[in-house]
């Protein structure tokens, strides 16, 4: 049975996990109300995607 002879140092382990960390989701701003939306996603607050209404905005 395969044992590894030393321990692995905090530092190595650290190491082989640095891809691990979550990134950021992107954000881009509406054209229509200027507000933060995901890419490729209907705006929250004004319902518009793509230049057209898809969902009745609640907000006025």
């Amino acid at each position: 049975m395969a044992v590894p002879k030393k321990k692995t140092s905090q530092s190595r382990r650290n190491m082989r996990r640095s891809h691990h960390a979550l990134s950021a989701m992107a954000h881009n701003e509406c054209k229509n109300c200027g507000e933060l939306k995901r890419p490729h996603h209907v705006c929250s607050h004004c319902g518009q995607y793509d230049g057209r209404e898809v969902v009745e905005s609640t907000a006025s």
